[in-house]
């Protein structure tokens, strides 16, 4: 046990305890006020922390602060992580507690439900013998995902406040809204922000960093049928429940997410609704390859043109449009970024290791948009679900990480920052 595993469990459980769960069915600003008491209370500890420039944004709930420089012009530091929690299991009245020294046996997490986690079925588990778990009463998830980051980086400023003889250059703090809902960060101004890079911390198993992300859009298909009565039909009507099962036939079968893995892209109905009249299916695309993603966006096309060239007139719409770019176009200009990062986990005693990510992080946009920004692991396992959990000791080597990741941009100068499009701007 480290000096930090009482602070950061504490922070943990506190922020599991406000209910943050995004909506995609909302289209307010954020999708969910609950948020907002997440923000209002991470605002409150930034002060009484001391840090300086702690900014709510009460418009957009963003969260600001930094941490100024105490060894001059050195290299800076940002560190971006998201308050809401995920709508793919239920978010509120979540009950964390600590199972101390797990032994590796089943996990009873709810008695009177009988809602067990089995070793057997979630083998993540034997790697945390011994050590302290937050976890859930079965019946919400978690938060780790994203809350465990936020108390790291909390855990890490407090540190700094207190201990001023540790070098660091500036460090910038961001938390943002409604990541998990496609939020992708769109309202941070990068000008209050005020770094030229940054982390984001959002991922399971410690140690693994992201550098590489897919290549994603969104294509919408809308197929317009023709309706008649059913005794009166032959060479008449188009059913569009038909023309959607076809549709959706004609893409590759086998590139799927439930059949690819690592650097291969796919095809992924998300939504299909349909009656004779008119069907709507909405399919992503994804690949890792920006010439090969192109080729699938190209393909959805040449299959709409397909089947619009046996009418006499187009009765299909298709409509495409870009949800994120890969990161690793930007980040690859910005070495020391990784470079870094790597030299932080290894000195706390970990092997870092990296893997494509099959999905976008904020760092996918901002990084695009002029704040390079790769992704750093926050330990959490099982996230989105009722059996996620999160070890204490994860958080607490967290902690470890940034503190030393502080250290080693202070030992270095502040390079001239690589800048999309020639603005910084928010």
């Amino acid at each position: 046990m480290t000096q930090f595993h009482q602070a950061v469990a504490e922070r943990m459980i506190r922020y599991a305890k406000v209910d943050t769960q995004s909506s995609n069915d909302s289209a307010a600003i954020p999708t969910t006020m609950g948020q907002f008491d997440l923000a209002r209370m991470l605002a409150r500890e930034m002060k009484d922390i001391g840090l300086s420039d702690v900014f709510l944004d009460e418009e957009k709930c963003l969260v600001y602060g930094k941490l100024a420089s105490n060894c001059g012009q050195c290299r800076s530091l940002g560190l971006i992580a998201h308050m809401d929690t995920a709508p793919d299991a239920p978010g509120n009245n979540v009950k964390p507690w600590i199972l101390h020294s797990y032994d590796g046996s089943d996990i009873v997490l709810n008695k009177e439900k009988n809602i067990v986690m089995k070793a057997e079925e979630f083998p993540s588990l034997h790697s945390y013998i011994g050590c302290d778990l937050i976890l859930t009463d079965g019946t919400t998830l978690l938060g780790a995902d994203d809350k465990a980051s936020i108390a790291a980086i909390m855990t890490m400023a407090e540190h700094l406040v207190k201990n001023p003889e540790i070098k660091h250059g500036l460090i910038s703090i961001a938390f943002t809204p409604d990541e998990e809902v496609g939020g992708l960060a769109k309202d941070l101004d990068l000008k209050r922000f005020g770094c030229p890079d940054a982390y984001t911390l959002d991922g399971d198993h410690l140690g693994e960093y992201q550098d590489e992300t897919f290549y994603a859009s969104e294509a919408t298909i809308v197929i317009h049928g023709r309706s008649v009565h059913t005794g009166t039909a032959k060479g008449i009507m188009v059913n569009a429940c038909d023309v959607a099962w076809q549709i959706m036939s004609s893409f590759p079968p086998f590139e799927k997410p439930a059949f690819t893995e690592g650097r291969e892209g796919f095809f992924h109905v998300v939504s299909c609704h349909a009656t004779c009249e008119e069907a709507t299916i909405v399919l992503i695309i994804r690949d890792h390859d920006p010439l090969h993603f192109k080729q699938r966006e190209d393909q959805a096309r040449l299959i709409v043109e397909h089947f619009n060239a046996t009418q006499r007139e187009p009765f299909i719409e298709l409509k495409i449009k870009e949800s994120y770019r890969s990161m690793k176009e930007i980040v690859d200009q910005n070495p020391h970024l990784i470079a870094n990062l790597q030299e932080a986990i290894s000195s706390c005693g970990i092997k870092p290791f990296s893997n494509p990510f099959r999905g976008g992080t904020d760092g996918s946009s901002l990084s695009h948009r002029g704040l390079p920004c790769p992704n750093l692991s926050a330990g959490y396992e099982n996230a989105h679900g009722r059996f996620e959990y999160v070890p204490i000791q994860s958080m607490e080597k967290n902690v470890e990480i940034l503190l030393r990741l502080a250290q080693i941009c202070a030992a270095q100068k502040q390079d001239v920052p690589f800048v999309i499009g020639g603005s910084h701007g928010g």
